[in-house]
C-alpha cells in the first residue's frame, strides 16, 4: 500500500491499516498530535477505527507549546 504521508510518498506491507496500527508501525511516539486523512480531521478516540487505504493522504501534525 502507498499512501501520501505528510507530502512524502510511504509504503506499507499491508492493503490497509488503522491510524493507530500506522503510528505504532512508524514508531510516532509524540502525545500530542493532529491526524487527518484526505482533509478530514480524524478525532483521537477513533484511531483503532479508522481505516487508511491505497493512496490516501495523510497529515500528522505534533502540537507544541512553549514561551
Amino acid at each position: 500500500m502507498k499512501i501520501l504521508l505528510n507530502n512524502r510518498e510511504e509504503e506499507f506491507p499491508y492493503e490497509s491499516l488503522t491510524v493507530s496500527e500506522m503510528i505504532d508501525f512508524k514508531k510516532f511516539s509524540f502525545r500530542m498530535r493532529i491526524v487527518k486523512i484526505n482533509g478530514v480531521l480524524i478525532p483521537k478516540g477513533k484511531y483503532d477505527s479508522t481505516i487508511i487505504h491505497n493512496n490516501d493522504e495523510v497529515q500528522m501534525l505534533y502540537l507544541m507549546s512553549g514561551g
